[in-house]
This record gives structure tokens, sequence and C-alpha cells, in this order.
């Protein structure tokens, strides 16, 4: 059965926006380039798909990209992806199937017929799994920048979620990355 696993950036001050981080150099962009080799498929929200899908498919066409970015592109482009949306018209990004509905069944039974991890990407949706208490593991990359202001990374959360701490790395930029499972009563 397949593992569902979280995996964000967030500031030290807990808020969760890719443009408040710092980087990313070769040596996170490695770190994030290793977590397509475990996932089976890959889980979007509209707003975090719109936002990956209006670069890294056309990563090779901008000439500032370095070979950490252009290797994250080719795993990541490779690994298929679902987008939930009820508003989205279509989904171009290769390996890319919409579901607009049944949200939850459709994670349960990927949880059922996979193997290897499922990456959730993005934080509304990911919050609900959370809530639901789904969740396996979070990879969080804490970011050292305070942002003051945003959207914070688990707001809305009504019960208590126990995590063992399994794993760290720090990187050169600053960024400690903390890998926790989840204690399951």
């Amino acid at each position: 059965m397949g593992k569902l696993v979280f995996s964000i950036s967030v500031s030290l001050d807990g808020f969760a926006d890719h443009t408040a981080t710092v980087g990313p150099d070769d040596e996170l962009l490695g770190f994030f380039s290793d977590l397509p080799d475990e996932t089976e498929v890959a889980l979007f929200g509209r707003v975090t798909y719109q936002l990956m899908e209006s670069y890294w498919p056309h990563a090779y066409e901008d000439p500032k990209a370095t070979k950490g970015m252009l290797k994250f592109a080719d795993k990541f482009n490779a690994v298929p992806k679902v987008v939930f949306s009820r508003t989205l018209q279509e989904a171009n990004w290769n390996n890319t199937r919409l579901v607009r509905e049944n949200m939850i069944e459709e994670v349960v039974n990927l949880k059922g017929q996979t193997r290897k991890n499922i990456l959730l990407c993005g934080i509304s949706m990911s919050q609900e799994f959370i809530k639901l208490g789904i969740v396996d593991e979070y990879w969080i990359e804490v970011h050292p920048v305070l942002v003051g202001k945003g959207r914070r990374l688990f707001d809305g959360l009504n019960n208590r979620a126990n995590l063992k701490l399994s794993e760290t790395r720090t990187f050169r930029l600053g960024v400690v990355a903390l890998h926790y499972l989840s204690q399951k009563s």
C-alpha cells in the first residue's frame, strides 16, 4: 500500500509561500529531485498545479536554468500527476489527469493501488487529508526567513496529530528539511 507523503516549504515563522523561500540552489533541488524516485503519483490542487505547470514543463527553454533545475524538471515531468479542481478546464502537463469530484475517495483508492509514495503538493488539499488523519509522512523544509504574513501551514486543524521525527537534513542555504512519520493511534 502506498504512503501519502506531504512535502512543503515554509518560512521559519510557519508561512507556506513559495515566493518567500530562499533559493533553491542545486543542492536543495537535488533533495527535491530525489522525491520523485520514491513517488508513484503526485497530487495537486489547482493553485499549486498551475504554479508548477507554468514552469517545469518548459524549464529547458529558460536560459538561466541550472543543471539542478533541469534534473528536477526531468524527474518531476515524468511522474504521473493528478490535479483536483472543479474549475480547471483542462490539465495539459504530461502525465496529468484531472479529477473534479470525490477527492477523498480517489486518494483512498490510490493508496490501495500504489506501492510507492503518493506525494501531496499544495496547502488546501493537504490540509483536508491532514484533518482526516490519512497523511503518513511529512517533509517540511524550513527556510531561514521570517515573512510575518501569509497562509499558515496548519491553520484550521481541529485534532491533534502526533508525529515522530525520522530524519533531518541541513543545506548550505540554511534550509532544514524535517522528515516526520505519522503516529496514528
